[in-house]
């Protein structure tokens, strides 16, 4: 396993307060105790913890005290704190419709049940709830995920789709959520939606739509990943200024864009990731086309002190590759900002 010269041990360390993290939801087939010791060799401070797989059991947190315990410790034997949890597969099944084959794939069996949809949706929404609790018994203030659209499926507007059946997705989302959100406020907790095709927001407006569904409340902001931003032609440094107050966690993922060639739409074609014949793909943290510098001075400007989470997505790079190297390249971006402006050396009462 190569190092990297701003891991830990190393001779550059960022002077930076944002704790770096590596979300652990791409890494879920390996046992936690590994990919822990994996994130303390590269440098990273902390995790964002998949309820997925091994990782974390949101119902067997709930009730057994030591297993989260024994979820904990294994952490700090490697040096490391969890800063967030992600539900994001359970939450993809609060408001989906249809209910299918993808979300049996992707939700636990407790959730899935005998797959019919409202009962899926019901334990779905019974778990994100959960989270919430769980989240408090780590100390952990922030829970990623996705929320889930009744109404992504008539994203091409076509056969015509009347505006009633747009106003009620959003309400099908406030009334689903606003309960959860009641649990999250009672734990002190924030959900974090990812803005992302396939949930209620997926871009500037649908954000700005989902929030007044939910009347802006405080437990309801957005997870900040411009990997998905970036290839819908989103700006995703001005999502940060125009949601300055919604920024509650963030996830670091890259987006390469391919020169147009006049075949490549921004569908992508139903090819699958890493074929060049795709107009844009996931990539590691760095190594894409994504504004990094101007986003982070961003984030600096509206005071985000949170988490960085490494999100590795990347269909031609090796995840031990590219995990260890973005660790190196996010906290190059994280320098210390002046203590007084750089003008107020020409004053001369100085």
């Amino acid at each position: 396993m190569e190092s990297h010269p701003y891991a830990k041990g190393g001779c550059v360390m960022s002077a930076a307060t944002n704790p770096v993290t590596l979300f652990t939801g791409q890494w879920v087939d390996l046992p936690l105790r590994q990919v822990a010791e994996y994130a303390s060799q590269w440098g990273y401070d902390g995790v964002e913890l998949a309820c997925s797989g091994e990782h974390l059991d949101v119902a067997r947190a709930a009730e057994d005290s030591e297993y989260l315990a024994e979820r904990k410790q294994i952490l700090e034997d490697n040096s490391l704190v969890v800063r967030a949890i992600s539900n994001h597969l359970t939450g993809q099944a609060v408001c989906d419709n249809p209910i299918d084959l993808r979300h049996k794939g992707i939700v636990r069996e407790s959730v899935w049940g005998d797959g019919v949809a409202e009962g899926v949706r019901q334990r779905a929404a019974d778990e994100l709830k959960q989270t919430a609790k769980v989240a408090r018994q780590l100390g952990v203030d922030t829970v990623v995920g996705f929320s889930g659209s009744s109404i992504w499926q008539y994203v091409a507007m076509f056969p015509p789709v009347p505006d009633s059946v747009i106003d009620e997705g959003y309400e099908d989302f406030a009334r689903r959520w606003n309960p959860i959100l009641d649990v999250f406020d009672g734990e002190g907790v924030r959900f974090a939606l990812e803005v992302h095709p396939s949930e209620i927001a997926y871009d500037y407006w649908t954000s700005a739509r989902a929030l007044e569904a939910v009347e802006h409340r405080d437990a309801f902001g957005f997870n900040w990943d411009p990997s998905h931003m970036l290839w819908q032609g989103v700006d995703p440094v001005s999502f940060i200024t125009d949601f300055a107050d919604k920024i509650y966690h963030v996830d670091c993922k890259d987006t390469r864009l391919r020169s147009r060639d006049g075949r490549s739409g921004i569908l992508s074609s139903h090819l699958p990731w890493g074929d060049p014949r795709r107009a844009w793909d996931f990539v590691s943290t760095g190594r894409g086309d994504v504004p990094w510098e101007d986003a982070f001075r961003a984030l600096r400007s509206i005071g985000y002190d949170g988490p960085i989470s490494v999100e590795w997505e990347d269909a031609g790079m090796d995840r031990l590759r590219g995990a260890a190297e973005a660790v190196g390249f996010v906290r190059s971006l994280l320098w210390p900002v002046p203590t007084r402006r750089f003008d107020d050396a020409f004053s001369s009462n100085n």
